[in-house]
């Protein structure tokens, strides 16, 4: 029996339409004769969902019954007997009630998938379990039902359902998503517009991961090997060497010219482990490509053209950056290179030679460390020169051998000098025993000639076998010797990776391991001369304290103590050098970072202190001042409405300067973190009402929706009656006649939100945050509305009691400013 396909609607939130467009193609399959039945479909109360199932047959769900309350689920069982060709199932990600038979919808899926049955069904990218905790941070909000990613990327359909954040907000304003009474909370937590957004970038991120999987599956199945350039990809190839920086900021160019092509940097290292790249070199190059929003890969190959290919085939590379080759003319005529034979192999990915200063000039040869140590070479020159003498006095003594059976006892002679000392002690061997094999063995004896041809070619291969041998089992010895090095220095770099990561101090981490991995007394970074970070003791101030140095750049030195550094340790010690180079630099834009932000902040503060008091306390001032004087003054006669008038000028003048003085104290004791919190369990409807009390006649105007059953809050009464009156204030302002602001309350989660709603012109969503600048009006500043301190010192005051203050555009136009404080613990 054929598995059934499974087809899905994704969509970045509720109501953006998956279970319509399901239910179309339900239809669409049905009017082309196709056995179609509703397993499953939530309207949610939508009229037009629930109208679109129309005349399609719906199997009858199950009734199960939990804890004294009756549910309906899916009758999994009913379907299966039915076996209908096609079997619609909404919200994929559903948790069963308990007693199903399977305790999450997507089982019940896999169930009627292997029935042969296919399947239309929907699910939200806030439900893929890969991406919970994502959404979790960007919406406040966790998911606790989710489906594996794999039961959705093993779909052989996956559809996106697409909406603008605006176009879905509207629609829910519109009440085609949630019931009115639910609308204005929706829009002012979950549906928010940059919840949305976010949602709707990470459905469409993950939907493209998806199609470069399909592709990807498509191409390996049909064995395709050519690229295909849906999408520019730009690989840098590196060798470890300095020109690594021109190659990758080239290659970077490239990918930008691109239109925010990929960028990927490869470096092709040796099966055996032994490559020259400098991993110090490496290291710091890795930065640089993360740095231009590239990614670092490595590959083993010991054919680097070819592995360097491959790599790129199997990421439907479009373009390979090389640097030009830095071998000398001579080397070039006997063998093409990396980058010629790359171009010649490559086929449709275009290729890229990039010249650098070191192209062409060669590379200087490095001195081959000693295979063997120096005892064992002197012990193959002593068995030479004790051993061939022996030999040659036995053989002598003997019963007469062939010349045939003399030549194998010395070549056998020289294969276990070969073994005992290496190369340079068996060439001494061969020589010294072809020598006295034709001396002593070979006719005529006593003489350095040789009489028969077959004597000749019989020395000539002796000699030759002899070097054959010894130069074998030198290079085993050596090759040997460099991987145990090399698997060390790998093993080093991954513990001082883990001890980078793990510390949070990374820059002592790696002091500290580079002082044990090598047995140092101490290990101290200097800048400039100065010590910036040590290790050990006793630490060195310069470097004529020190047994080593290690320069990592024009200002920085790593000076070592305990022991000379060995030419051999160097290349591990400057890998280590190079990443505590990145940890110092880490820790101070850290640093610096922390260092400005506090310091910008009280500039700010200061410059527009005093260009709120150049203006704004004098106004008040002013016109109090000049009523007061107008009724002192003797020229002018005043009527009893005249001088009242005048009284009430003065009057509110001071009020608007006594609010204006205290909200520049209160903020300046946030700033300085005096002000007084005593947060206690109070209700909305206490406050609510005595802030708009507060507000006189106009407060009077304000609308409330307060819910009955709202939680109480933990929150400091004065404060919060403060923030609401601020809050109205400022809506009321702005509103326009007769069309007065709103307040309203909701819980979400363990939090209370208060919503102060107006419909006036609102402010673009890019100048949200200016809103909340002391002394900031954006643009609006007159004589009579203060210095714009209200939503700042709103704001301060509400993360004083553990809370958020939140703007948010008002469906149909206007600014809704969302009070956000924890709710008070159950009691």
């Amino acid at each position: 029996m054929a598995r059934g396909e499974l087809r899905i609607y994704l969509g970045a939130a509720p109501g953006v339409g998956k279970t319509y467009s399901m239910l179309e193609e339900a239809h669409r399959r049905a009017e082309r004769g196709t056995d179609v039945v509703v397993g499953l479909v939530e309207t949610h109360g939508r009229r037009h969902t629930a109208a679109m199932i129309g005349d399609l047959p719906v199997q009858p769900r199950r009734t199960l019954h939990h804890r004294g309350t009756a549910f309906t689920e899916m009758d999994v069982d009913a379907l299966l007997a039915r076996r209908p060709q096609v079997a619609v199932v909404d919200e994929l990600a559903h948790t069963n009630v308990p007693g199903s038979r399977n305790a999450k919808r997507w089982q019940d899926v896999h169930e009627l998938l292997d029935a042969g049955i296919c399947v239309l069904t929907t699910v939200n990218v806030q439900h893929l379990e890969s991406l919970n905790d994502v959404v979790a941070q960007v919406t406040g909000v966790e998911q606790r039902e989710t489906v594996p990613d794999a039961v959705v990327r093993a779909a052989e359909q996956v559809e996106l359902v697409d909406m603008t954040p605006e176009a879905l907000r509207r629609r829910m304003a519109h009440g085609n998503v949630y019931p009115p009474e639910r609308i204005d909370a929706a829009l002012g937590n979950y549906f928010r517009t940059g919840n949305l957004t976010a949602l709707r970038e990470l459905a469409l991120l993950w939907l493209a991961g998806k199609v470069d999987d399909q592709l990807d599956k498509y191409r390996a199945d049909h064995g395709i090997e050519d690229t295909w350039a849906t999408r520019e990809r730009v690989v840098v190839a590196l060798t470890g060497g300095p020109e690594g920086d021109t190659l990758i900021r080239r290659a970077a160019r490239i990918a930008d010219r691109g239109k925010g092509a990929d960028l990927m940097a490869v470096h092709v290292a040796r099966h055996d482990g032994l490559a020259g790249a400098d991993p110090a070199e490496l290291a710091r190059q890795r930065v640089l490509v993360e740095s231009l929003s590239g990614t670092y890969h490595q590959v083993l190959g010991t054919d680097v053209p070819r592995a360097l290919l491959d790599f790129a085939r199997a990421v439907n590379a479009t373009q390979i950056v090389l640097g030009a080759s830095s071998r000398g003319r001579l080397a070039q005529l006997i063998s093409a290179g990396v980058g010629v034979t790359t171009t010649a192999l490559s086929g449709p990915i275009d290729v890229h030679l990039v010249t650098h200063e070191r192209a062409g000039k060669g590379r200087r040869a490095r001195r081959a460390p000693a295979a063997l140590s120096r005892a064992r070479r002197l012990a193959g020159f002593s068995v030479v020169l004790l051993g061939l003498p022996l030999l040659t006095a036995v053989l002598r003594l003997g019963s007469g051998l062939s010349l045939t059976a003399d030549i194998l006892l010395f070549l056998a002679a020289v294969v276990g000098v070969a073994l005992v000392g290496g190369l340079w002690p068996a060439l001494l061997a061969a020589i010294a025993g072809s020598l006295m094999l034709n001396w002593f063995f070979t006719p005529p004896t006593g003489r350095f000639t040789i009489a028969q041809g077959e004597n000749l070619l019989a020395l000539a291969v002796f000699v030759i076998v002899a070097v054959a041998v010894s130069w074998v089992v030198d290079t085993a010895a050596r090759t040997t010797r460099q991987a145990a090095r090399a698997g060390a220095e790998a093993q080093t770099l991954a513990t001082v990776a883990g001890s980078v990561l793990r510390g949070r101090r990374p820059l002592l981490a790696v002091l500290e391991q580079l002082r044990e991995t090598l047995g140092l007394d101490s290990v101290t970074l200097l800048d400039r001369g100065t010590v910036v970070a040590g290790a050990g003791h006793p630490g060195c101030t310069s470097p004529a304290e020190a047994d080593a140095e290690v320069t990592t750049d024009d200002d920085l030195v790593v000076l070592l103590k305990g022991k000379p550094l060995q030419a051999s340790d160097r290349r591990i010690v400057e890998a280590f050098a190079a990443q505590a180079t990145l940890a110092l630099r880490q820790e101070r834009l850290s640093a610096e970072a922390a260092t400005a932000r506090p310091l910008a902040e009280a500039d700010r503060m200061r410059t527009a202190l005093l260009a709120a008091v150049s203006h704004d306390l004098r106004t008040p001032l002013a016109s109090a001042k000049a009523a007061i004087a107008s009724l002192r003054s003797d020229d002018v006669h005043f009527d009893d409405h005249d001088r009242a008038e005048l009284l009430e000028t003065a009057d509110e003048s001071l009020d608007r300067l006594i609010r204006l003085v205290t909200n520049l104290l209160d903020l300046s004791r946030l700033q300085a973190g005096a002000l007084g919190v005593t947060p206690i369990d109070v209700g909305v409807e206490d406050i609510v009402p005595r802030a708009l009390d507060d507000l006189g006649p106009a407060g009077h105007t304000v609308r409330l929706h307060l819910p009955e059953d709202l939680p109480y809050l933990y929150a400091d009464p004065g404060l919060l009656e403060r923030v609401i009156v601020n809050l109205t204030a400022n809506a009321l302002r702005h509103s326009p006649p007769g069309d007065p602001p709103v307040i309203t309350a909701s819980s979400l989660g363990r939090s209370v939100e208060i919503r102060v709603i107006d419909h006036g012109p609102g402010i673009p969503a890019d100048r949200w945050d200016r809103v909340f600048l002391p002394f900031q009006r954006l643009g609006d500043r007159d004589n009579h509305t203060g210095v714009g301190l209200g939503l700042a010192l709103s704001r301060g005051l509400t993360e004083a009691m553990g809370g958020d203050l939140i703007p948010e555009e008002t469906p149909g136009g206007g600014l809704t400013m969302i009070v956000r404080l924890p709710a008070a613990a159950p009691r």
